[in-house]
């Protein structure tokens, strides 16, 4: 499975990387840092997923997320935020599943792991 990782923050996109490297049949890549280089990113890559910081800048998530699914109609998109309370929006917006960037990594994986099985 092919996966895109899209957040402001290097150390969170180097945690997730060093994360899901450890996972047999997961490979990175990209990276994003903000709405135009992920939508860049996305049309170069087509990724199988999608890890997005809910918060990213550039443009609403909800506008992104509608563009992405476009470009990339099979993408598989898990949205992360530090704030709990965004869980209603993204998953109202569309994504596939949500995660708070609080929860222990295990949580992650397992979605990650779940995704990876409806995909197939």
């Amino acid at each position: 499975m092919r996966v895109l990782l899209a957040d402001d923050q290097a150390k969170v996109r180097s945690a997730l990387r060093l994360l899901l490297e450890q996972e047999p049949g997961l490979s990175v890549v990209g990276e994003a840092v903000e709405a135009g280089d992920l939508l860049v990113q996305v049309k170069a890559t087509c990724p199988d997923l999608l890890l997005l910081d809910w918060e990213l800048p550039g443009r609403p998530m909800t506008e992104v997320l509608s563009t992405l699914r476009r470009l990339c109609p099979h993408l598989t998109v898990i949205a992360l935020s530090g704030r709990p309370e965004a869980r209603r929006l993204a998953l109202e917006a569309g994504v596939d599943a949500f995660i708070s960037k609080g929860d222990p990594p295990e949580r992650l994986l397992a979605a990650v792991n779940d995704c990876r099985h409806r995909c197939k």
